[in-house]
């Protein structure tokens, strides 16, 4: 019994691996979540999931959580722990499904480990976003500086560029360039010598205070007036025009960023960064970009409104 013992063990896996890729096909609907749990079940592998890091401020939360079934180990980021867990998962049955082939050899180890998986599921935008908006600083515009190449061999050459910072990266696809722009621009910024600070940046580019709190509190303006007294639960209302408008009367420059991802929800994202200082960040969702936008605008008027209205 004992001889047959390991080649049946060898099939048990075999199967594993087979029914994996099978599972997936069949269930397109299922999160990675539950196709990893049910994979865990069949294997007798259930997976567990650990968070490693919540970072980034209340509006632009940042999480990490780390996912191991067999001697598989991956970990994902996201905006909220659910879509971190998302990511792990996913990450987790890729290594699963795509390395079953070389798995399946005379070992006492028959799932491949993923060490290198935690770099490769780094998000160089979302940290680079992450870094201006503790700082303080603008964030990052991106540009497409060059395309090239043959339309079957395409490539793009996107810039990056944070306050006086700029930094430029190249890769087959726009997504690809820009996520080696924004590698290079963080790998530059940590670069930094030790006694640099915010205020070095601020004399380099000539910035001014420009719209503070106390500037906000202070107005006699219009539109903040408006803002301090009206509500903002009007259906129907252009808060892009609104906040646009009084950006023009405070002396503030509004931007809006807009996210790749879609929400855990399957809605567009984008974040309004405002040029107040210190500088303000906005998210906001939608079932378009421009409802995004609008979303955003509507967040950081209420914003503007509470700090106006701070004594």
């Amino acid at each position: 019994l004992s001889r047959h013992f390991f080649p049946l063990q060898l099939m048990i896996f075999m199967f594993a691996f087979t029914s994996l890729e099978q599972m997936i096909a069949a269930n397109p609907g299922k999160t990675p979540i539950q196709l990893l749990h049910e994979y865990g079940t069949k294997t007798g592998k259930a997976p567990a999931y650990e968070l490693e890091k919540s970072e980034g401020q209340a509006h632009l939360p940042s999480f990490t959580f780390k996912v191991t079934v067999a001697e598989v180990t991956c970990t994902g980021q996201g905006r909220s722990k659910k879509s971190a867990k998302h990511a792990a998962a996913e990450a987790a049955l890729n290594i699963l499904k795509g390395d079953a082939s070389i798995s399946l050899s005379l070992q006492d180890s028959l799932v491949p480990t993923a060490p290198k998986q935690a770099q490769n599921q780094s998000n160089p935008i979302g940290t680079l976003q992450e870094i201006a908006v503790q700082r303080g600083w603008r964030l990052p515009e991106y540009g497409i500086a060059q395309e090239s190449g043959p339309p079957h061999k395409r490539e793009f050459t996107i810039t990056c560029k944070v306050e006086k910072f700029e930094e430029s990266g190249t890769g087959t696809s726009k997504k690809i360039a820009k996520r080696a722009a924004a590698e290079k621009m963080i790998a530059k910024l940590k670069a930094l010598p030790p006694d640099y600070s915010d205020a070095n940046l601020i004399n380099m580019v000539g910035k001014s205070l420009g719209c503070t709190w106390e500037s906000l509190r202070n107005s006699s303006g219009e539109k903040i007036t408006l803002l301090k007294r009206g509500p903002l639960s009007i259906p129907n209302t252009d808060y892009v025009q609104m906040l646009g408008e009084l950006s023009e009367e405070q002396g503030f420059d509004v931007t809006y960023l807009d996210i790749e991802e879609l929400s855990v929800n399957g809605q567009y994202q984008c974040l309004a960064e405002l040029s107040t200082s210190p500088v303000t960040v906005c998210h906001g969702t939608g079932i378009s970009c421009s409802n995004a936008h609008n979303d955003a605008a509507h967040n950081a008027l209420q914003y503007l409104k509470i700090m106006a209205e701070r004594k």
